[in-house]
C-alpha cells in the first residue's frame, strides 16, 4: 500500500511497489494486490481493515515525514489502539543524523522518533523516518519511508529476513531468458509443446518490453539444488528452440552484454544520433565502466552537423533524404572514423508524432553499424507515438551492434 495524495495526483512516479513486488516474489511470498491511498485517515483505516481481511503481510510505504500531511503513524495507532512515545533508539539515530551533517534538529525531526508504543522498531540507516512492525493475530503489517533507496535499505536489511523468519514460505526459484527480434506471439507458438510439457510446480510468464521477451520460469518447492537443476534442464530444452533470438539470461540488459562483449574483443563503439538524440549513447554509458568501450558520441540533428561533421553527403541528402539507407550508413561510418573506434552506430528517422509524408511516415527510421569489414543497415516501421519510437530504436541498433561483433569475433 502506498500512502500520499502525490501518487494519487501523479506529482510521483510509484517504483517502490514494483521493486517490492520483485523481492517478495524472490522469497517465496506472492503479492495479491496493490494499493494507492491518499493523506486521509479515514481512508488509510478502511484501507487497512479491508487489507488485512485477504493478506497474511501487509507493507506500507510513505507518510513518515515530519510535516502535518504524513499521517501514516497516527492512522496506525488508531488501527491498533494504541499511543505515540519517543523511541530512545530511533532518537539517538536521528540526533547523531543532525549532528553529522551540521543542522540544526527541531522538535518536528524529533518527533520522528515517536513510534506507536506496540510496534517493533527498524531502524533506517539512510534517513530520519524509522520503519515499524506490527504483529496482530498471525498477521504483519509493515510501514516503511516512501524515499526509495530508504525503502530500499529497510526492506533488505530489516524486513525480508524477518518476513522468512516469521512466515518460513516455500522456496521459489526464478530463470529468466531474454529474447530481442520475436514478438511475443510468435514466440509463444514456437515453444508451445515444450511449455505444455512443463511440470506443475513450474510455470512459464512472459514480459515483453520494446522489442524485446523475456520468458520467466518460476519454480516452487522445497529443495532448492532440485530446484536449480530442474530450471537448468527446462532451460537447456528451450533453448534448442529459441536460441537464435537469445541475447542474455537473468539481469543481463542489452547494453551490459554488449560492454562485455566489446572488453571481450578490446573493442570501443561511438555513437551518430539523429532521432534518438543521445538515447542510446545513454544506454550504453549507463553501465559502470563502459569507459573502456565508448568513446563519445556525435547528435546530428541537422543535416549541417551531419554533413560537417559526420561526412554524409550533400547528394545523399537532397537525392535520399537524412532518413535514408545511404545517410545513416554515412553517419556510422562517420562517426567511426571521427572517433577511431571498432563500431560506430547510427540512428536517423521520424520518431514523430509530426514531421512524417507520405513515403516516410511517422515510425520510419533507419539505423546502421559500421563495422571493420562492413557497414549494415537496416529499416524500421515503428509507432506513432515518440517516446517509444525512441526506446525501441535505441534496442534495435544496440542489437545490430551485438550481431556485428558476434559476426567479427
Amino acid at each position: 500500500m502506498t500512502i500520499g495524495d502525490e501518487i494519487l495526483f501523479g506529482q510521483i512516479t510509484d517504483t517502490n511497489t514494483q521493486w517490492i513486488g520483485t523481492e517478495l516474489t524472490n522469497i517465496g511470498i506472492r503479492p495479491v494486490r496493490k494499493t494507492s491511498v491518499g493523506d486521509n485517515a479515514e481512508e488509510i483505516l478502511a484501507a487497512l481493515g479491508e487489507a488485512l481481511t485477504r493478506v497474511d503481510v501487509l507493507i506500507i510505504t510513505g507518510g513518515l515525514g515530519p510535516t502535518k500531511d504524513d499521517i501514516t503513524k497516527h492512522a496506525l495507532c488508531t488501527f491498533f489502539g494504541t499511543e505515540l512515545e519517543i523511541n530512545e533508539s530511533a532518537l539517538a539515530l536521528i540526533t547523531g543524523f543532525f549532528t553529522q551533517r551540521g543542522r540544526a534538529m527541531t522538535e518536528l525531526n524529533r518527533q520522528q522518533a515517536a513510534l506507536p508504543q506496540n510496534c517493533i522498531y527498524l531502524q533506517n540507516d539512510w534517513g530520519t523516518a524509522p520503519g515499524m512492525w506490527f504483529e496482530q493475530a498471525g498477521k504483519v503489517v509493515i510501514s516503511l519511508p516512501g524515499v526509495p533507496f530508504e525503502m530500499k535499505s529497510l526492506m533488505t536489511q530489516r524486513v525480508l529476513p524477518r518476513l522468512l523468519a516469521f512466515f518460513k514460505p516455500p522456496l521459489i526459484r526464478h530463470k529468466i531468458i531474454r529474447t530481442i527480434g520475436i514478438g511475443e506471439s510468435t514466440l509463444a507458438e514456437n515453444i508451445e509443446v515444450w511449455e505444455d510439457s512443463l511440470p506443475p510446480h513450474i510455470k512459464l510468464a512472459y514480459l515483453p518490453h520494446f522489442g524485446q521477451v523475456r520468458l520467466r520460469l518460476t519454480a516452487t518447492g522445497d529443495d532448492n539444488e532440485q530446484l536449480a537443476s530442474e530450471l537448468a534442464y527446462e532451460t537447456e530444452r528451450v533453448m534448442l528452440l529459441v536460441e537464435k533470438w537469445v541475447y542474455g539470461y537473468d539481469n543481463d540488459e542489452l547494453e551490459t552484454v554488449i560492454g562485455k562483449l566489446l572488453m571481450a574483443e578490446h573493442a570501443t563503439v561511438s555513437t551518430a544520433e539523429s532521432c534518438t538524440g543521445g538515447f542510446v549513447a545513454h544506454k550504453i554509458t549507463s553501465i559502470p565502466g563502459s569507459s573502456r568501450y565508448f568513446t563519445g558520441s556525435v547528435v546530428a540533428y541537422d543535416n549541417d552537423v551531419k554533413m560537417n561533421t559526420l561526412g554524409v553527403s550533400m547528394d545523399d541528402l537532397l537525392e535520399h533524404g537524412a532518413v535514408s539507407e545511404q545517410a545513416v550508413k554515412a553517419m556510422a561510418e562517420g562517426v567511426r572514423k571521427l572517433m577511431h573506434t571498432t563500431y560506430g552506430i547510427a540512428t536517423s528517422g521520424v520518431a514523430g508524432p509530426d514531421g512524417g509524408s507520405p513515403e516516410k511516415p511517422v515510425g520510419t527510421i533507419w539505423i546502421a553499424c559500421a563495422s571493420p569489414t562492413e557497414t549494415t543497415a537496416r529499416q524500421l516501421t515503428l509507432t506513432k507515438h515518440r517516446s517509444v519510437n525512441i526506446e525501441l530504436t535505441a534496442t534495435y541498433v544496440l542489437d545490430l551492434l551485438r550481431k556485428s561483433i558476434l559476426k567479427n569475433s
